[in-house]
């Protein structure tokens, strides 16, 4: 657990379990707020999502930040071709003898702060303490981080040093990010 204070507020980073659901939040995405709202906790239940959530210290009622975070990996059908799947292998400097047709990944599925707390860089925080997490205690093997960024949100993740997985992504609504957690060992 993290414990944090950003900005003038204070906040556990805490993982929820399948039995507690957020009760009061509002992103301001309505299609996200639906998701944690109603739907994420079953997504826990049944193994498909791990959820976390920034709570103030005081009130864990509070959620000023929500995530949710699934394994993933980094394949060949991300790519228009093999080629430039082989450029990507290339720039990450896997040697020949690791030239797999997929790489480990944890997708961040779900990134919503609330709107009572933006622009205090609770977001940024919780992406450093997700890749702190997989990159100094990988317990499972997991060389990148993904998201499904909405197109709104991409300068956000651009900022926190996200790249882009290809340069022609067809989704009107996402952009496929990833991160390489070899970054953070370097």
């Amino acid at each position: 657990m993290l414990q944090k204070s950003v900005k003038g507020v204070q906040f556990d980073f805490i993982r929820l379990d399948s039995s507690k659901s957020v009760k009061n939040f509002d992103c301001g995405d309505k299609d996200l707020n639906d998701f944690i709202l109603n739907h994420a906790a079953a997504f826990q239940k049944y193994k498909i999502a791990v959820n976390y959530a920034c709570v103030d210290v005081d009130d864990a009622s509070k959620v000023y930040a929500y995530c949710s975070l699934a394994y993933d990996k980094v394949a060949m059908s991300d790519f228009k071709d093999k080629t430039e799947f082989n450029r990507f292998r290339r720039k990450q400097g896997f040697p020949n003898e690791k030239r797999l047709k997929s790489y480990p990944a944890v997708k961040l599925c779900r990134l919503g702060v609330d709107v009572s707390c933006r622009k205090k860089q609770i977001g940024t925080t919780i992406i450093d303490y997700i890749k702190s997490m997989f990159a100094l205690d990988n317990k499972a093997g997991c060389r990148f981080l993904t998201v499904d960024a909405y197109l709104d949100a991409v300068p956000f993740y651009v900022k926190n040093e996200f790249q882009f997985m290809n340069a022609e992504d067809n989704d009107p609504h996402t952009r496929l990010m990833y991160y390489d957690l070899m970054d953070l060992s370097a």
